[in-house]
């Protein structure tokens, strides 16, 4: 008897641990488990290493320096001429950021990316100096539209003017005051300018018919898509955008809630 219950044991162990190792591999969607912070790993990683990103970067800025001169061919002669940029993953590179907080286990803290952009130490994109310092000698000035706080001016102008970009002044680089919408301000711009391009690495920095309520982003961009690359200048960013916004449900969810969503995002087969 004794012999029969050791054989049975014997084989019911295995079946046991096996139900045990997955249950431990299941996401935890009801606690805080942090580790949904490491699905960015291969992301930074890629903006920091790869030589595609480089390229990517190189082609976006390549097609603007063309661009820009067609359209001051066409441009009207009554106002000023500027580009539009958005400064963050368009100018400069807030992956060394990124990758701080990954090794933290986290994918974003607020009070992290003040003392970050105060510091002011953000490498260029590649490609974004060059084509910039090619419109200030064809009379375009620069605009930086972007949604850093008002908070952050310091950090944000130390920066562009330590690394050369021209139009690097207060009057320049318009931050987010009341809302994170840009068109306000590219409205403001256009008063005085003829804006002739915009550079960004989210579709919202080009206009609000992008990632807006009751509208289809994929059906807009198709719609639009005579715009990219000749008035719109589009720069790879694979580490955070609005386009991830479609995966979570209202609230705050954890990070593990977030990683579940995103598996459940994905396409397969």
């Amino acid at each position: 008897m004794k012999t029969r219950l050791a054989i049975l044991i014997a084989f019911l162990m295995p079946l046991g641990l096996l139900a045990q190792d997955n249950s431990t591999n299941q996401i935890d969607t009801t606690s805080n488990n942090q580790s949904g912070y490491r699905d960015y790993t291969a992301a930074v990683l890629w903006q920091q290493h790869a030589g595609e990103y480089r390229a990517l970067a190189f082609q976006a800025y390549n097609f603007a320096k063309i661009s820009l001169l067609e359209r001051l061919k066409q441009a009207g002669k009554d106002k000023k001429y500027c580009v539009v940029v958005d400064v963050d993953e368009t100018v400069l590179d807030n992956s060394p950021l990124q990758g701080y907080e990954i090794t933290q286990g986290r994918t974003f803290d607020p009070k992290d990316w003040s003392d970050w952009t105060g510091k002011g130490i953000a490498d260029t994109v590649p490609g974004a100096l060059s084509f910039l310092k090619f419109a200030a000698e064809h009379q375009v000035e620069t605009f930086y539209v972007t949604n850093r706080d008002t908070s952050e001016m310091k950090g944000t102008l130390y920066n562009l003017k330590t690394l050369g970009f021209p139009n690097a002044d207060k009057a320049h680089i318009l931050l987010k005051s009341s809302t994170s919408d840009k068109e306000p301000r590219r409205q403001q711009i256009l008063e005085n300018y003829h804006i002739l391009l915009l550079c960004g690495d989210n579709l919202s920095d080009f206009s609000n018919i992008f990632y807006r309520s009751g509208k289809n982003t994929i059906e807009q961009v198709n719609a639009a898509q005579a715009e990219f690359g000749t008035h719109f200048i589009v720069l790879p960013n694979p580490m955070y955008g609005d386009w991830e916004k479609q995966f979570y449900k209202e609230g705050k969810p954890t990070e593990a809630i977030k990683a579940a969503e995103r598996l459940k995002g994905l396409k397969t087969y």
